[in-house]
């Protein structure tokens, strides 16, 4: 809709017309999810937001701020590296998050405090080592 309101023409009846319009030109037609109830939980208490967080989700949009971002980011990366095929995939995934977080702590970002500092990649590959054996340990 490129159109603006004319002045002197009431607001509600000017959407009032856009909306006709597009109805008229089969605009809402091929709508996913046309002639069906909006999808809800009934167990869950009503968010009015729902639809807000709903699309952010599916967007892939984070709320975080960027150093609680890094926070999470963090959690998941020590848990990946935990689980890693290989030492070397561990030490790889540490090293690119500790330069993440250096480059945080040298410009903090907006939003609380980082609270984090860089992780010791040999403390983490000593760690992957215990946990998977000497097996596909395959060094720095």
């Amino acid at each position: 809709m490129t159109e603006r309101k004319p002045p002197g023409v009431a607001f509600e009846s000017w959407v009032d017309k856009q909306i006709r319009e597009a109805e008229a030109r089969g605009d809402f037609a091929a709508l996913p999810g046309r002639g069906k109830p909006l999808p809800h939980d009934d167990g869950a208490a009503y968010d009015e937001l729902w639809w807000v967080k709903r699309k952010l989700a599916r967007e892939g949009v984070s709320v975080l701020s960027p150093t609680l971002a890094l926070r999470k980011e963090a959690e998941d990366v020590a848990a990946a590296a935990a689980d890693a095929p290989s030492e070397r995939m561990a030490r790889r995934l540490v090293t690119e998050l500790n330069e993440k977080i250096r480059v945080a702590l040298r410009n903090p970002p907006p939003g609380p405090p980082l609270g984090l500092r860089p992780f010791d990649v040999e403390e983490v590959a000593r760690g992957w080592r215990k946990r998977h054996g000497a097996e596909g340990a395959d060094g720095p």
